[in-house]
């Protein structure tokens, strides 16, 4: 199959998803034609192969090939992110301070209980956050804490990664620089 075609279709349903394009999706916009000219079949790595290259056609272009923990999509690079901002001005999602806090607690700290959420926030923590959170489902319950009353034992999902646009867990900034964009916001805002 040629190189060219094969990214092209690549950059194609990747370009058309509004979700991040897993590899078993990405294989199976290819299979049909790659199984009948080469009689064999496609693996990931081929496929990754592909998508190496496809970055690499697009490093000229305001546009990037990014993966994150469901898989790869097409963005508009961080520098050209203004411009189309101002000709399709989104609504940005505000997420209260609580909501960050709780939220970061589970991420750095996961898996973690309702319990263990207040102990580090000092405050108790309210339903409508953790209801918030499951329902962006960005967090999931993952089993129950073998202590008396078993509470359940709370972790992020990739849902949660690829609306941060990461890759995985250890993409999370250090605690040292969440804590200095934490005060660049808080400089910002009270300006």
């Amino acid at each position: 199959m040629d190189t060219g075609h094969v990214l092209r279709i690549l950059e194609a349903v990747l370009f058309a998803s509004e979700t991040p394009v897993s590899l078993l999706m990405l294989r199976q916009a290819l299979e049909g034609e790659y199984d009948q000219q080469n009689g064999q079949k496609l693996t990931n790595a081929q496929i990754e192969s592909w998508l190496n290259q496809l970055s690499i056609k697009l490093v000229d272009s305001a546009l990037e090939l990014a993966k994150t923990a469901s898989g790869y999509r097409i963005q508009v690079r961080p520098e050209y992110a203004a411009v189309v901002a101002r000709l399709w001005p989104e609504r940005p999602t505000r997420l209260s301070q609580a909501l960050l806090e709780t939220l970061s607690v589970i991420a750095y700290r996961q898996p973690v209980t309702r319990a263990d959420i207040e102990q580090l926030r000092g405050v108790t923590v309210n339903s409508q956050i953790l209801r918030t959170l499951f329902e962006r489902q960005w967090i999931a319950e993952d089993g129950f804490r073998p202590v008396a009353g078993k509470p359940a034992l709370i972790v992020t999902t990739k849902h949660f990664l690829d609306a941060f646009g990461l890759e995985s867990l250890e993409h999370l900034p250090e605690l040292q620089e969440l804590e200095k964009i934490a005060q660049g916001l808080t400089s910002s805002t009270a300006e």
